[in-house]
């Protein structure tokens, strides 16, 4: 027996119990003889009773509580399958069936939900009985079908079994045509508007970040809360809001623009059966997806396990101890007995092996990267960094630059976030200059994820062994500041802020006139289209102008320092 049956006589929890052993003809919602039982009850502690009923006409759980305070089982639901019980609760107060009897029906997948009217003097009035519809039905405004109510002594006239099963067998083939059209996971996304400025910007980002990953984007929720749920983050309501929507889109997937703790990620699958992923998670699986060279990989793996680390949780046998039995007797394998240790603790220690292994790996590329780097020191050959957002053609600027059309010298560029992860260098030549190393490195993005800022640190400190920053900014596309504004607090971060830096504003062809001029205005940039060769002739120049300038610079430092030493001799 389950919910609040504090102040009940010993005869009213007896009375309770003796519920359990009615049994009701399978297939249907009830019977007249528990439709009388429940309302006298009801009336006689003053509170709502709830029965969840099996197939099988069994009573196996007695609730004193609504709808939605009722104990249900652990419910693992197949993906075109009803839960497989009915719920027959009270209404002592009378009337028709509640929005939270309703979202209960849904969110649980019951085979239908049942109120009885409690009349005066405990007699039971009209029942009330909704059941699901299939997603997509076509004239049904709701996720449920409300049938018209029915007094208490016809409450086993409605063949619940047939509907159910006729339900099932639709939604099952909806889900088979579905299904063979179907060849991404369908994904709802959510940003969360605190207030900022940026929030339908960043709601597009992560449309793109998902699309990037492989997702079909079917629906975008930008939900404003000031002060976020602590558990869910958006509140319950709107997590029912998003599971009706998904059941109806056919979507799978459900993607936050926030970071989720562990405790919240489990607490919004819970609530809506679907999986759940956030920002950070979404990231991280573009990275592993494009990974290519041994380097991109290590380091993508440790970010992984870091992210990982701290959400480990295994449930019932997952978490059951590996040994740990006191010998044969009491039933312990050979080599399993002792003192044992649980699963996730295994977990945790292989993961720790693991980032030990990775580190000491990555440490081993770092040296080879410093090596190549001093060899280039040695030649003298002026170094250009080329940085910025992800997606901001820095690729296709360095094959311009190179007049890399073919393998091998071709670097990958394509319209997509992080399409490439590994450091490339390519040497170039600039009028007045001479021969030049240009650096592609990674794409930055704003709120970069610690892991992954983490794991990346030694390939983005490269940047700072140029002479010289190539900040390529996508002016075509909205919020090109905010993306500016990003790359340039990413690189204070690092340190590199105060390098000599020449800004190329690409897809300059595509831009908006009035845009353009206005960023041209206020950062100094050189309109470029790397795809169309346009601008590269202002730009070389402007780089030419930057380089010879750090040139002079270290020719007056030397002179300075010999001068010194001459003097000191």
């Amino acid at each position: 027996m389950h919910g609040n049956t504090s102040g009940l006589r010993p005869a009213q929890m007896k009375a309770l119990g003796h519920l359990y052993r009615r049994r009701i003809e399978p297939g249907r919602v009830g019977s007249p003889e528990l439709a009388r039982n429940l309302a006298e009850l009801s009336n006689d502690i003053r509170r709502e009773i709830s029965v969840l009923i099996d197939r099988r006409g069994r009573v196996i759980s007695v609730s004193v509580a609504d709808a939605k305070g009722a104990e249900l089982p652990d419910l693992r639901l197949g993906e075109h399958r009803l839960a497989g019980f009915h719920l027959l609760h009270t209404h002592p107060r009378g009337g028709a069936l509640s929005k939270s009897d309703l979202s209960t029906l849904f969110l649980k997948r019951l085979d239908a939900v049942s109120a009885i009217e409690v009349r005066d003097e405990g007699q039971p009035g009209l029942v009330h009985t909704a059941h699901l519809t299939p997603p997509g039905t076509v004239g049904e405004e709701e996720d449920w079908r409300i049938l018209p109510p029915v007094p208490s002594f016809q409450i086993d006239d409605f063949d619940l079994g047939a509907q159910v099963s006729a339900l099932e067998e639709e939604i099952a083939r909806a889900a088979r045509t579905r299904q063979a059209q179907k060849d991404r996971e369908r994904a709802i996304l959510v940003q969360i508007d605190q207030g900022e400025f940026d929030a339908e910007e960043r709601l597009e980002e992560l449309a793109e970040l998902a699309r990037t990953a492989g997702a079909e984007v079917v629906h975008k929720e930008l939900v404003y809360r000031r002060n976020l749920k602590p558990g869910t983050l958006v509140g319950a309501g709107k997590l029912e809001e998003l599971t009706s929507r998904a059941y109806h889109l056919d979507a799978d997937l459900l993607i936050f623009g926030q970071e989720l703790g562990p405790a919240q990620a489990r607490e919004i699958e819970a609530a809506t059966g679907l999986k759940v992923l956030d920002r950070t998670q979404l990231i991280l699986d573009i990275f592993a997806l494009h990974a290519q060279g041994v380097e991109s990989r290590l380091q993508v793996e440790l970010a992984q396990l870091r992210y990982m680390k701290p959400r480990l949780l295994g449930a019932g046998a997952a978490l059951s101890r590996i040994g740990g039995s006191a010998g044969s007797a009491a039933g312990g394998a050979i080599g399993t007995r002792g003192p044992g240790e649980t699963k996730l603790e295994l977990d945790r220690r292989r993961i720790n092996d693991r980032l030990s292994f990775l580190e000491k790996q990555l440490e081993d590329v770092a040296v080879r990267r410093e090596e190549r780097r001093k060899g280039r020191a040695r030649n003298d050959v002026p170094v250009i960094s080329i940085v910025g957002y992800t997606n901001a053609g820095k690729s296709t600027l360095l094959n311009a630059f190179t007049h890399a059309a073919e393998e091998p010298r071709r670097v990958l560029a394509e319209n997509k976030l992080f399409a490439t992860l590994r450091p490339t260098s390519r040497q170039g030549f600039i009028e007045g200059i001479g021969p030049v190393i240009f650096t592609d490195t990674v794409g930055f993005i704003r709120d970069l994820p610690r892991d992954l800022a983490r794991a990346f640190r030694a390939t983005l400190e490269e940047i700072g062994d140029a002479d010289v920053l190539l900040h390529v900014v996508d002016v075509a596309s909205p919020g090109a500041d905010q993306r500016l504004d990003a790359v340039n607090r990413i690189l204070d971060d690092l340190g590199f802020r105060e390098l000599p830096t020449v800004i190329a504003l690409n897809k300059a062809d595509a831009a908006d006139p009035d845009t353009l001029e206005r960023e041209v205005e206020r950062t100094g940039g050189i309109p470029v289209s790397a795809l169309r060769n346009l601008g590269l002739a202002d730009l070389k120049e402007a780089l030419a102008d930057a380089v010879a300038g750090v040139q002079r610079q270290e020719l007056a430092q030397r002179e300075e320092a010999r001068e010194r030493a001459a003097e000191y001799r």
